[in-house]
């Protein structure tokens, strides 16, 4: 039988309610497609600096090296906003160096709007009506998040942080945007801010110098502040846009909300590690760790389960229980049922275990 390691980070806030949901979906696809999955917890974020003075425990991270993918509820909220020092918190001292300690460089952020959710979009419906998917790309271990110098000096009165780019670490996230792109419409939109940043004047040389590899892909370039404005003037335009690590974190988060609701969006951060059905990654819903509605069993899990169906396509393999998965979310919401987050006003909602509960019975494998 197929047997996998999955460790489970549930962190913060919601975090804990939406993995809890998705791993009795995942042991549930297990049982039903005929493979082995062993799923262990551990503690990051805050909820792990309360226990034992650091955001990303030793044998945290010990876990997460010895499993085939990792699924990551969220990290952070107010509570440990003044932590000193402030690598120690939750968004620090747990996610970026996680990221690094793993080797995961390259972070697939899907904005796809299902047609049942069209009148939930930001813009108008005849933008969106026909269908949205956008996949950003995003570099995940460099740019200005990782330069060094980075502080302040003595006094205060002045701030430094560094944007550096090396071409290796250009070349293999752009790899991944070609490699992607082959794989869906065969367009590649690179953004960068080339007309002031050196590093970006880089990233697309190295852009144009790896093009012809790639014949079969339509490369164009974009910079940074114009792709913003393209997202909400016409969003169909784009199909894959890879970008550095800062404003792949803003974009992506544009796109997000292009689909109404960032409790619907999921990622993969991967590298270059391979598992027996893949390559290792962690896997996160976009949203984060909403304190304020935290056991109220009122967030939205489709996020976090639909990361969970992305962990078993690209570490695990097990690409017919993604389908089954992704199939059973989409039914779920054609048949009406709602989170808060994603109700039209005066439409009935659900909570977390009940959504959970609709796209389990809804599962056809």
């Amino acid at each position: 039988m197929r047997s996998y390691k999955v460790a489970l980070l549930p962190g913060d806030g919601i975090g804990p309610e939406v993995v809890g949901v998705a791993a009795e979906i995942l042991a549930y696809l297990a049982e039903r497609a005929g493979f082995a999955l062993e799923m262990k917890e551990a503690p990051i974020g805050g909820a792990a600096y309360d226990k034992y003075g650091h955001p990303l425990p030793e044998h945290t991270l010990a876990l997460c090296k010895e499993s085939d993918a990792v699924l990551l509820g969220a990290v952070g909220g107010p509570k440990w906003d003044t932590v000193q020092p402030p690598s120690l918190r939750p968004e620090v001292g747990a996610l970026l160096p996680l990221r690094k300690e793993l080797g995961l460089y390259a972070n697939l952020r899907p904005a796809r709007l299902s047609s049942a959710l069209a009148s939930a979009s930001s813009l108008k419906a005849e933008l969106v009506q026909d269908g949205l998917d956008i996949l950003v790309v995003r570099e995940l271990t460099g740019g200005i998040y990782f330069g060094q110098p980075k502080g302040r000096d003595a006094d205060g009165s002045r701030a430094v942080d560094t944007c550096v780019y090396t071409r290796f670490e250009i070349e293999r996230i752009l790899r991944v945007g070609f490699e992607t792109a082959r794989g869906r419409k065969r367009k590649l939109c690179s953004v960068d801010k080339a007309n002031v940043l050196e590093t970006s004047r880089l990233w697309r040389e190295v852009a144009d110098q790896m093009a012809p590899q790639y014949p079969d892909v339509e490369l164009t370039h974009m910079l940074v502040d114009n792709c913003a404005m393209q997202l909400v003037r016409d969003p169909r335009q784009f199909d894959v846009i890879v970008t550095e690590n800062m404003f792949g974190d803003i974009l992506s988060d544009e796109a997000a909300m292009l689909t109404g609701s960032l409790g619907m969006l999921p990622s993969a951060s991967l590298g270059d590690r391979h598992t027996q059905g893949g390559t290792f990654g962690l896997y996160e819903p976009v949203h984060g760790s909403a304190p304020t509605i935290a056991g109220k069993n009122i967030a939205n899990p489709l996020a976090t389960l639909l990361s969970a169906a992305m962990l078993l396509r690209y570490s695990l393999g097990e690409n017919e229980a993604a389908e089954a998965l992704e199939r059973a979310v989409e039914k779920a919401l054609q048949d009406g049922l709602r989170t808060a987050d994603i109700a039209a006003a005066h439409q009935p909602t659900i909570g977390t275990k009940e959504m959970g509960q609709a796209v389990r019975e809804r599962i056809e494998i």
